[in-house]
């Protein structure tokens, strides 16, 4: 995949959590790398030359694979620790660092603010521990996959196969309700290595079908 920045970044808007979602400062016991199957995200959207996914979507700035959604620290139940400090806007240089791999300069913001506050007070330290674990994600052939009906189990044993020290019931596969993969998430211990997933964390059980969006050609 090639990405093409382009040579001005919108600045996103500050995000503060919405009514009824509470800060939460609970301490952080692992994390889950969420990574985000670009195909069908921007099969969802309404319309892919708005604003917000333009980038990611439009095909202008090159056609995404798999792309971080974020980084997020856990804990022992569903109570993760989020929006742990106010967030100023991420600053313009991180933002072209990493939005070939978030491809969305609202959706990083809004990952610095709910997400990365709890793990860290600056953004570029934040952005770069989520960098280092992504680019060590090593990932399966998506047109062989996209071409033959699959499993929540079959997709697990691809990613397992292709990363080495990473099984099974250390990912999470989501789907959403017409059965396409969303997202694949790396469950992570405190020190960030691959760990068993926790029950709530597991997502689609291995039995469920699941189907494949290709990456458009063009």
């Amino acid at each position: 995949m090639v990405c093409k920045i382009p040579d001005r970044i919108s600045v996103p808007r500050l995000e503060q959590p919405k009514r009824g979602e509470p800060v939460r400062k609970p301490p952080t016991t692992g994390y889950l790398l969420s990574l985000s199957w670009s195909p069908q995200h921007c099969a969802d959207v309404r319309n892919p030359r708005d604003a917000r996914d333009r980038f990611q979507c439009s095909g202008e700035n090159g056609r995404f694979g798999w792309v971080l959604h974020g980084l997020w620290p856990e804990t022992d139940t569903p109570g993760y620790p989020q929006w742990c400090r106010p967030a100023k806007i991420v600053p313009q240089p991180v933002l072209r660092q990493h939005l070939c791999m978030t491809p969305s300069a609202q959706l990083l913001q809004h990952e610095w603010a709910k997400h990365g506050t709890c793990m860290s007070p600056h953004p570029a330290a934040y952005f770069r521990s989520a960098e280092i674990l992504f680019r060590a994600v090593r990932f399966p052939g998506m047109r062989a996959l996209a071409a033959t009906p699959q499993t929540a189990g079959s997709i697990r044993r691809a990613f397992a196969a292709a990363n080495s020290g990473i099984s099974e019931p250390m990912i999470a596969v989501s789907i959403d309700r017409q059965g396409w993969l969303d997202e694949v998430r790396l469950c992570l211990g405190p020190r960030m290595r691959p760990q068993r997933c926790k029950p709530f964390q597991v997502g689609a059980r291995d039995p469920r079908p699941v189907r494949v969006r290709p990456i458009p050609k063009g």
